[in-house]
């Protein structure tokens, strides 16, 4: 399941966004003993032009908006570095 759910996240943050550089990690492992865990635990390092300008919370906000629907469906936590190019 965390290997097709990073394929999806991969293939949204794709599509939405046209990044540059774009690394999609399964981090549920770190998450031994935790509720949830093993589960949906994601990491993604992402750096696009779309960014340029925007603030850390509005770049979040258009990748929480780019995975509408898997943030409550197969992703329990989400960690977030995005950037602009030249960053």
């Amino acid at each position: 399941m965390s290997a097709a759910m990073a394929i999806q996240i991969r293939e949204r943050l794709q599509a939405a966004l046209a990044p540059v550089e774009l690394e999609v990690a399964d981090e549920g492992h770190k998450h031994a003993g935790h509720a949830n865990a093993g589960k949906g635990h994601f990491h993604v390092r992402i750096v696009s032009p779309v960014f340029a300008g925007k603030s850390p919370l509005q770049r979040h906000r258009m990748i929480y908006a780019a995975l509408e629907g898997l943030m409550d469906n197969g992703i329990h936590a989400l960690s977030i570095d995005a950037r602009p190019p030249d960053t």
